[in-house]
């Protein structure tokens, strides 16, 4: 009878209600939503939807996709945050750095790019439900802020073609460097001087921002200042505008002087799962194994980046105001949006920080600000999109050139420098090789950080000092790889001179011993009684001396501290 009541016992704590809040956030804090609570979530919403639509038709171009599929990624994310997430601040939509790595692993296919979506998703709410968040670890900051800077070189770069007005430029980094400088005497004059007018006007924009000061009791200079704000944060989305009311009006008049977004298709996408198969120019059919397999790295790397940005976005406006969140149900939350996004043909998405910084300005007080974002975005795509065919390229390369200019953080060189000079080497490393593919600097930057942790692990700090005896502090825990390195330095400081020296080995930092280390410690303390040399252990940790006594070593001796190990070797000599 025992068994079938703790099978009970826990079948009802997996449906009790706080299991089900667990999973499901909005039920802690829909119950207590007030009006007030309301107000600013519409006015959140709506402030992040006017960002989130120029944003999204530019970070389209850098996917190589047609801009309307970049506001297909953007929606879903609104509607599944509100129910799984568990930030307040936080927007899923596309973000520059994933349009970068869905372009170098699609190639600007529209049906690979929302199968994409579907894997990525599966992958990440897979790692939710195996509580799998703990691998992202395992991505140094030296390698993430690596690939963020090339990511922003590469990204505002592919742009300046598009401020230029030229055409046929490779997507290759190094291709396209050189043939945008080749091909500069093809310029166009109108999107020259457009491009570069948008951009003054959102630099401009954006220092009017970052400049206005502290709140006074003058109600005039309060309304000033709410006002300096609204413009500068709706910057992307009004300047676009003047562009589209600039081009269309020349374009009435018969002057094709910029290159524009061009025909899109108007309407929501169809509700369909993402094709398992293609089919080429040529007629060849391309099987799921085969676009899987042409993924390649890109399947392992976009599911993770999209993780780490935005785990790390969330806990940064959590600690800002002060609350908490689940790093687990995140990983749920953008898992389950990217799989339902694969459905509205969108291409993988993240937590974008631009956007969840406005989030948080406005005021926003729940997830349900995302809605009124998704709404708008829906809205533009049943109503807009003919009004997108004026929109100058021009325009949406000045928004992605601002958006990704901050990301070059040039300073934290200066500070790796002086903090720890080794560091620059994962850096250098995934700076250098994303130039070539995205991916390939990920997984060279993480394999650089691996190696200098387990050489690391294998040569362990060992404090030598002469106090009678040799003294050796073990400065880390000793396991397999560090073996050799310990057995090296013992033999050589104490074994093999003449005549053979006593050691304490103080192990006060080990909290940690393996098998194999245990082994050759039994062969340490053997070649010690052979030259009638003590080798004595001190400050040995209760877990690790509880492993050392089940090994039964022969002749193994331990003192609480080094002092009293010093005592009970010179009574032995007595």
């Amino acid at each position: 009878m025992e068994q079938p009541l703790l099978g009970g016992a826990s079948a009802r704590r997996c449906c009790s209600l706080s299991t089900l809040k667990a999973w499901l956030p909005v039920l802690s804090w829909l119950p207590r939503y007030r009006l007030k609570w309301l107000q600013m979530d519409l006015l959140a919403g709506l402030t992040v939807g006017l960002t989130t639509v120029p944003q999204a038709l530019a970070y389209a171009e850098v996917a190589e996709l047609p801009v309307q599929f970049g506001l297909y990624s953007s929606f879903m994310g609104g509607f599944i945050y509100t129910l799984l997430g568990t930030s307040k601040d936080v927007t899923l939509g596309p973000t520059a750095i994933m349009s970068l790595l869905c372009a170098s692993v699609v190639g600007g296919e529209p049906h690979r790019a929302a199968l994409l979506s579907l894997l990525c998703g599966l992958i990440q709410a897979g790692m939710a439900i195996l509580r799998l968040g703990f691998l992202l670890d395992f991505i140094s900051y030296p390698v993430i802020k690596g690939f963020t800077c090339a990511a922003a070189v590469t990204i505002g770069f592919s742009q300046v073609k598009n401020i230029l007005g030229i055409q046929g430029v490779p997507r290759e980094f190094v291709w396209e460097v050189y043939y945008t400088f080749y091909k500069i005497p093809e310029s166009r004059v109108g999107d020259v001087v457009l491009g570069l007018l948008c951009l003054l006007l959102l630099v401009m924009l954006t220092y009017m921002k970052s400049s206005l000061g502290s709140e006074d009791d003058s109600t005039s200079s309060r309304a000033a200042r709410k006002l300096v704000w609204t413009v500068a944060t709706m910057r992307n989305a009004l300047v676009v505008s003047a562009a589209s009311l600039v081009a269309f009006s020349w374009d009435a008049f018969g002057h094709h002087v910029f290159t524009l977004t061009g025909k899109t298709t108007q309407g929501l996408p169809p509700f369909q799962p993402p094709p398992t198969s293609d089919t080429t120019a040529n007629g060849t059919v391309v099987s799921f194994g085969e676009i899987v397999k042409g993924f390649g790295g890109g399947l392992a790397v976009i599911p993770f980046m999209g993780l780490l940005e935005s785990i790390a976005i969330a806990k940064a406006f959590a600690s800002q105001n002060d609350y908490r969140i689940n790093a687990n149900q995140e990983l749920l939350a953008i898992g389950v949006t990217n799989v339902m996004g694969s459905f509205v043909s969108a291409y993988p998405v993240t937590g974008s920080f631009g956007r969840t910084a406005v989030n948080s300005q406005t005021g926003v007080c729940t997830p349900a600000g995302g809605i009124v974002t998704s709404i708008i975005v829906l809205l533009s795509l049943a109503f807009l999109m003919p009004a997108f065919y004026y929109i100058p390229k021009a325009s949406l390369a000045a928004v992605i050139i601002c958006a990704v200019a901050p990301m070059v953080d040039y300073r934290v060189v200066a500070k790796m420098w002086r903090i720890h000079k080794l560091d620059l080497l994962p850096f250098c490393v995934t700076f250098l090789m994303s130039f070539w593919e995205v991916q390939y600097g990920i997984i060279g930057g993480v394999a650089v950080s691996g190696v200098l942790l387990l050489y690391s692990t294998a040569r362990p700090q060992i404090k030598v000092s002469d106090q009678g005896l040799l003294v050796m502090e073990l400065g880390s825990g000793l396991s397999f790889p560090a073996t050799e390195y310990l057995s090296h330095v013992i033999h050589t400081q104490a074994l093999q001179v003449s005549p053979p020296r006593s050691v304490v080995l103080d192990c006060h930092h080990v909290s940690v011993i393996d098998y194999t280390v245990v082994s050759e410690l039994r062969d340490l303390l053997r070649q010690f009684k052979l030259r009638e040399v003590q080798f004595i252990f001190s400050g040995v940790q209760p877990s690790v001396l509880e492993v050392l006594m089940s090994a039964d070593l022969q002749d193994f001796r331990h003192a609480d501290c080094v002092q009293t190990a010093l005592q009970m070797e010179s009574r032995t000599r007595e």
